[in-house]
């Protein structure tokens, strides 16, 4: 594909072309008189032409990390090669998916004979699943400069768009005391119910008299403490609603999405204290992850649900219950992430059933809009209207998440960017407190 280049410097070329056609024929009527101006004007534009046609284009690989996280920055580097003996010169463009904010292209580059040359632009996914990525076009210009020539260059491949992994680096980031409180995650210890015994060490200021080892006190004629850690090999299933109540957005991703990142969280958590992790998607999403172990299983997890997505369908809690009972004999943790409505009558029985046999954390997801709404002073009548109809929301929210609260151990009210840290906390509290 051929067309005139556009641009200041190439379409003053296109000018001077023009020009060498016409004002011949406006100074001199006679034809006689400008056709050699004009033959030689179409022989440049021609002989351009076909050098641009015979420009070998340079070599393009595309280099991406094959798996992504979404709502985040990655980096897409572009590697050319002129493999040809004459320099080059070219716009490059880089087909990505759709649902992609890239900063940094399209790029004009130079090229010397057998020269090298890369760039690396940034882009952000804002939608999970399976990314594909075409052709980097290129927009070859001849040598004269009054064409170019498009060609599409590299490989098509797909990347995978994961929920945001980036949570868990960061919690290995701030996994020491003093930056996990930073962070928000609270890890006071609590010796007692609930822990295992670990080892025997040393009194250290702090510890209980219920710690005291007196007959290895009696031994070594010193006080020895008993260390304990968290009780290992027990078992947290996450019931994540992937119902239209999950697809109201909060910023970029929607409640879904943000679900996905704090279960991702919560379950490398879990899984690094030795316990098992389950997965049960209801809703538009109908499925269920068997239980995993080791901190190795993050990755299978990922692949499971990378692709997921909600839909139109109401979320049947009544029905999900009823299949963790008949599934799930073993008591477990259940960590129901949803975002509820007073209407969802069928939330309550569903909570009665499951706390039968188990132990439940609610944890219900608040749209950010609230918050910001109810914080604002109104200075006329629709912005009175507006945060009015937001505290009442906000009072019947509140009154249905009472009738929750005897039928479940935890119930968080939070928003999408607090679910992480909530459900993380509510974690080391049940844990810690014996209830599994």
């Amino acid at each position: 594909m051929f067309a005139l280049v556009k641009g200041t410097r190439p379409a003053s070329r296109s000018l001077v072309l023009v020009a060498l056609l016409l004002i011949p024929a406006l100074l001199w009527p006679d034809p006689d008189a400008w056709l050699i101006p004009v033959a030689v004007a179409l022989g440049v534009s021609g002989l351009d032409l076909v050098w641009c046609w015979t420009l070998d284009p340079p070599e393009v690989q595309r280099h991406i990390a094959p798996n992504i996280p979404v709502n985040r920055e990655s980096t897409v580097c572009i590697r050319i090669h002129n493999r040809t003996s004459q320099p080059l010169r070219f716009e490059a463009h880089d087909e990505v998916p759709d649902d992609c904010r890239v900063v940094g292209m399209p790029r004009t580059l130079r090229l010397a004979a057998g020269e090298s040359a890369e760039f690396v632009y940034s882009l952000t996914a804002t939608r999970r699943g399976d990314a594909r990525f075409g052709y980097v076009i290129c927009l070859l210009r001849s040598p004269f400069g009054f064409w170019q020539r498009k060609v599409p260059l590299g490989e098509p491949h797909s990347v995978r768009v994961y929920p945001d992994f980036s949570v868990i680096s960061n919690y290995l980031e701030l996994v020491s005391d003093q930056h996990s409180i930073r962070m928000g995650i609270k890890l006071t210890q609590r010796r007692g119910e609930g822990l295992e015994f670990q080892q025997l060490r040393e009194y250290r200021d702090g510890d209980t008299l219920r710690q005291i080892d007196w007959k290895a006190t009696a031994r070594r004629q010193a006080l020895i403490s008993r260390e304990y850690q968290e009780e290992r090999d027990q078992r947290i299933l996450f019931l994540i609603d992937s119902g239209r109540r999950m697809r109201t957005r909060d910023g970029v991703l929607s409640h879904f999405d943000h679900a996905l990142n704090g279960m991702l969280l919560l379950a490398y958590i879990a899984l690094r204290q030795g316990d098992s992790v389950a997965l049960k998607f209801f809703g538009a999403e109908r499925k269920w992850v068997p239980a995993q172990r080791g901190v190795g299983s993050v990755n299978l997890l990922l692949n499971e649900i990378y692709d997921l997505h909600t839909g139109t369908e109401a979320a049947d809690y009544i029905s999900v219950a009823e299949e963790v009972m008949a599934k799930q004999r073993k008591r477990s943790l259940i960590v129901l992430m949803t975002n509820l409505r007073e209407e969802d009558a069928d939330l309550l029985p569903a909570l009665k059933l499951l706390r039968q046999r188990h132990v439940v954390i609610l944890a219900n997801l608040r749209e950010s809009v609230l918050d910001t709404t109810s914080q604002q002073v109104p200075t006329g009548f629709e912005e009175a209207l507006r945060v009015a109809g937001t505290f009442h929301h906000l009072a019947k929210r509140q009154r249905y998440q009472t009738k929750c609260l005897p039928l479940a151990h935890m119930v968080l009210d939070c928003t999408p960017q607090e679910l992480p840290v909530s459900v993380v906390n509510a974690y080391w509290q049940i844990k810690r407190s014996g209830k599994l």
